[in-house]
């Protein structure tokens, strides 16, 4: 089974980091991949529904019995010397990212193969490091001097790189003629499913499948759509006959204005019309490009070669210079400026879209007081970040949790809208009170209730709306809630529910709460 349909010429270079999430750990804590580093087991953790499982272990790990998908009370019978850490997906997709544009030098096109690889087109670009030989040599020197252990292959095809870089030798590079055959069904990158049913139909290697009619596959697997469902699918990406799309990482261009300056400057007023110069300059560039700033990183290069680093962080996005400059000039008191500063630059590493606005009416709304934005700013750079709270709503029906208080400079989640037909309170309580309510049945609608000392008649009451417990969070007697909107004879509306039903087998007789106050 060689690859005889894909285009003439195209090279994949497939790069598999099997212990990125060790390697990155390890770099993180200031160690290098060494003789003897990784004698101790040791294993990343990730939370699950049903407690921490193995992320990735080291070798160590790997022989005293840890692997991945393993809880972490399992491991730790087989090895109870384990030492473990939180693993870090995101960080791990970022880092991931960044090395996918490192990895540019060894050509234009690179793209991520989630968790733990990249693919590189590296079409016409090996006769620069002498050969493919010589460019998977370079491509493991560099990997290594950067502390990351890697397998490295080079095909027509993303599949089949892939598939060398897992199951073939730790470089492996294929030619036209070569066969894939001997490689296990893994290889063609199907999910755990797909390929239990290729293990029990005794299809254990890719050429076992050359051997059964494509019609008796595809009837088979007929009703699987995704890739990895469906091993023909995956068969003809790996000898390039259907084409196999994939996103190269592109790399987002930095805003960032700077000042060399003809002589140092070590005075304040100088250093804060530089200031202004910088936020001015970076206010027409964000305009050109119809986005504001969330995060300014001011660097200072002194004449002795220090570096002085402030950096900003706003409630919303902006391009007001004047704002910027006034709210970095609260964090200059601090600077000595030596022998004098020479080089000042302004980036903005964090921005968002902010379309463009007639400057006249901005001006009259800043003629009239300082913006909501602007005042939280300020607070935040005088107060500190966590002085200044402000909510975010929160995904969830149940109504304390509805909403949650972060930092101003956090931005926020998109929470769960609420349906139309629902209503909610003015004001909710900090916690919900306990009532004594009179009803006529025990699922019927409250008629009279008392709260704080007071009797209150109840004249109107609409319900009631069912509010189920989260699965996911609560404990398995936890009571569903049927909320009442009520109102008593003197016209105050209240917001109370029931706490359980009557039999409902998890617990007595149904309490009832009032949780909230209508205007």
């Amino acid at each position: 089974m060689t690859d005889r349909s894909s285009p003439p010429g195209r090279r994949i270079l497939a790069i598999w980091l099997p212990a990125l999430a060790i390697d990155r750990w390890r770099l993180g804590e200031g160690l290098r991949r060494r003789e003897g580093a990784d004698a101790q087991p040791f294993a990343l953790l990730a939370e699950t529904a049903h407690g921490p499982r193995v992320a990735a272990a080291n070798p160590a790990g790997h022989e005293a019995g840890a692997r991945p998908g393993m809880l972490l009370a399992d491991a730790r019978a087989l090895c109870p010397a384990l030492a473990v850490a939180p693993a870090d997906p995101a960080g791990d997709l970022a880092l991931l990212e960044r090395l996918a544009l490192w990895a540019q030098r060894w050509g234009p096109w690179v793209a991520l193969d989630p968790p733990d690889g990249l693919l590189v087109d590296t079409t016409g670009t090996a006769h620069l490091f002498g050969g493919e030989d010589r460019l998977l040599d370079d491509t493991a020197r560099h990997l290594v001097g950067r502390g990351f252990a890697a397998r490295l292959a080079i095909a027509p095809t993303a599949g089949a790189g892939w598939a060398l870089a897992h199951y073939g030798p730790e470089r492996a590079i294929l030619c036209p003629g070569d066969s894939l055959d001997q490689l296990p069904v893994a290889a063609l990158r199907l999910d755990p499913a797909a390929e239990l049913v290729l293990r029990r139909l005794g299809l254990k290697r890719v050429g076992d499948l050359g051997g059964v009619a494509r019609d008796a596959l595809a009837r088979r697997f007929r009703s699987a759509r995704a890739p990895a469902a469906n091993p023909l699918v995956r068969l003809d990406q790996l000898f390039g006959r259907v084409p196999e799309p994939v996103l190269p990482v592109r790399a987002a261009e930095l805003p960032l204005v700077q000042r060399r300056l003809i002589e140092p400057i070590r005075h304040r007023p100088l250093l804060d019309r530089v200031l202004a110069d910088l936020c001015a300059d970076m206010a027409r560039l964000l305009e050109g490009k119809a986005r504001g700033g969330r995060r300014f990183d001011l660097m200072l290069w002194k004449v002795d070669g220090e570096v002085v680093q402030r950096r900003l962080e706003l409630s919303a996005a902006s391009r007001d210079a004047a704002h910027v400059a006034r709210l970095f000039a609260a964090r200059l008191d601090d600077i000595d400026a030596g022998f004098g500063i020479e080089l000042a630059r302004l980036a903005v590493p964090w921005s968002e879209p902010l379309p463009l606005s007639q400057r006249d009416l901005d001006a009259a709304a800043e003629a009239h007081g300082t913006s909501l934005f602007a005042c939280i700013d300020r607070l935040a750079t005088r107060l500190g970040e966590q002085a200044v709270r402000r909510p975010v709503p929160q995904a969830s029906h149940v109504p304390e949790r509805a909403q949650h208080w972060v930092p101003p400079l956090v931005p926020g989640i998109p929470g769960q809208k609420q349906p139309d037909f629902q209503t909610r309170p003015l004001k909710l309580l900090d916690r919900a009170e306990p009532i004594a309510v009179l009803h006529a049945s025990p699922d019927g609608l409250p008629h009279r209730f008392r709260w704080r000392g007071e009797v209150h008649e109840i004249a109107r009451a609409e319900g009631p709306e069912r509010i189920a417990p989260e699965w996911w969070r609560e404990r398995s007697g936890t009571r569903l809630r049927d909320y009442y909107r009520v109102e008593d004879r003197a016209g105050r509306r209240y917001w109370i529910y029931r706490a359980g039903l009557v039999d409902d087998g998890r617990g007595g007789i149904p309490e009832w709460f009032l949780q909230g106050l209508y205007a």
